[in-house]
């Protein structure tokens, strides 16, 4: 049928965390090549759904490419072939009649598999609670728009700001590193006024923190930039370094 594919997907399954995990096969067949990837993966869950089986379980939510919740490596790539595409945006126009596409976790000892295709990604949240916010005086907050940003600073804020911590920098990193995530996060602030007080103190307690999650080390691959669905930049990592190397002369991380 002419605008379809019949395709074999190797799909991970895992239980829980505590499960070793396989891959299982499955034929999808009649799939659009207008519809997305999880579209596709919907259509799947239906039919095991209707066979009594279980359906196979993955994040999403808005499915706008804006949320960060789905991501996962489709033939070995985060988030498929398509560069600066999240999962959500993938169409199935870019797969062939009668391929075999193999899906998997983010594959990363910080990023536990709940189930599937499903990991946790809660060491993000708990990176950014160390140190992403601003300070302001006593009082109620000053209008945004009251504090001037040059033009070059604040674009240079939203480029840093379109990280959605999908995790793809990570699974795609051969150390499993969230350097390009966490200076993304440091660099947003450190572009903005607001963000000064506690700009080198914020790098201090953000890459200790993504060091005690057990993330590995960068080692310039260059491959989270790669894999980035928002295409952030590895300028942010130098960015980075610099501040945490001024704020291991001036501070200590508590």
């Amino acid at each position: 049928m002419a605008g379809t594919l019949n395709l074999t997907l190797r799909v991970w399954r895992q239980k829980g965390p505590e499960d070793r995990g396989r891959f299982e096969t499955y034929a999808v067949k009649g799939v659009s090549e207008h519809v997305s990837f999880l579209e596709m993966l919907d259509q799947l869950n239906g039919e095991l759904i209707a066979d009594g089986k279980e359906p196979v379980t993955f994040e999403h939510d808005c499915r706008e490419g804006i949320c960060g919740s789905c991501g996962f490596m489709i033939d070995g790539q985060a988030h498929g072939p398509e560069r600066g595409t999240t999962v959500c945006q993938l169409h199935m126009r870019l797969f062939e009649d009668g391929q075999t596409v193999t899906l998997e976790p983010w594959r990363a000892s910080a990023f536990p598999v709940m189930k599937d295709l499903m990991v946790d990604r809660n060491a993000f949240d708990r990176i950014q609670m160390t140190g992403g916010y601003a300070s302001t005086n006593c009082g109620n907050a000053p209008d945004g728009n009251a504090v001037p940003v040059g033009r070059s600073d604040a674009s240079a804020a939203f480029d840093a700001a379109a990280c959605i911590g999908c995790g793809a920098c990570v699974a795609s990193c051969k150390n499993a590193s969230a350097s390009l995530f966490v200076a993304a996060k440091i660099g947003h602030f450190a572009k903005l006024p607001q963000g000064q007080p506690e700009r080198t103190r914020r790098a201090l307690r953000m890459v200790t923190q993504m060091d005690t999650e057990g993330f590995g080390s960068c080692t310039n691959t260059l491959e989270c930039e790669a894999a980035c669905p928002k295409e952030i930049s590895v300028f942010w990592i130098q960015s980075m370094n610099r501040d945490y190397l001024k704020a291991t002369l001036t501070h200590d991380a508590g």
